[in-house]
């Protein structure tokens, strides 16, 4: 049985929801993100990287969001999260979860996550980069609004492992100080998820 690690209101959401519309047998395992858990030399043991999600398979662990969905899809074929028999249909969804990986999500993370790019003691470059993070996070989602948001899911008609993915990073607009008013197709699609079956079960289980 897979074996998930993840935390509240982290990226790995994202994960915990593909599993849940696959119809995975999976143990779900919280981490006290606050209290540092992530950090512990026994979860360390498990993703040396320090960071959610960490999936646990018979043949080993993957991290990476993009490579824990693409897992859950290949391998729960009858859930139809990707569509694997069109290589140029799977290419768009790797490409959209690519820029979420690549550049959304790091765009999140300068808010917080300062320290990886600069010295902990430059403080004015760490306040800069919070300050800037409603910028880049509203370009990044100009981006997916006007060029990359098919409708009325991410890749068109079908439900793939993209909308998990762009549900879990759209939750943190406003935290990160985005005006979502010019994103109406990206918050017509978050509030449609929420609709959704599993959805509401990662949701009850986060908030449990």
């Amino acid at each position: 049985m897979l074996k998930l690690y993840y935390g509240p209101r982290t990226i790995a959401v994202a994960t915990l929801i593909a599993l849940e519309e696959a119809g995975a047998e999976y143990e779900p395992v919280r981490l006290d993100m606050a209290n540092l858990q992530q950090r512990t030399p026994e979860y360390l043991a498990i993703n040396p990287k320090g960071r959610v999600p960490a999936l646990v398979t018979d043949r080993g662990i993957l991290t990476e969001t993009p490579a824990t969905l693409a897992y859950i899809a290949q391998t729960h074929p009858d859930a139809k999260l990707a569509p694997f028999d069109d290589p140029f249909a799977f290419a768009e969804v790797q490409s959209f979860c690519a820029y979420l990986c690549s550049t959304v999500h790091v765009a999140h993370a300068h808010k917080m996550r300062g320290t990886r790019w600069v010295k902990e003691s430059d403080k004015a470059a760490l306040k800069a980069m919070k300050a800037n993070v409603p910028n880049t996070m509203s370009a990044c989602f100009s981006m997916i609004e006007e060029e990359m948001f098919k409708g009325p899911w991410v890749m068109g008609s079908q439900f793939t492992i993209c909308d998990p993915y762009l549900f879990a990073i759209a939750s943190w607009l406003e935290a990160d100080g985005v005006d979502v008013t010019p994103f109406p197709l990206v918050m017509e699609h978050r509030s449609r998820m929420h609709e959704r079956d599993s959805v509401k079960r990662v949701m009850a289980m986060q908030n449990a």
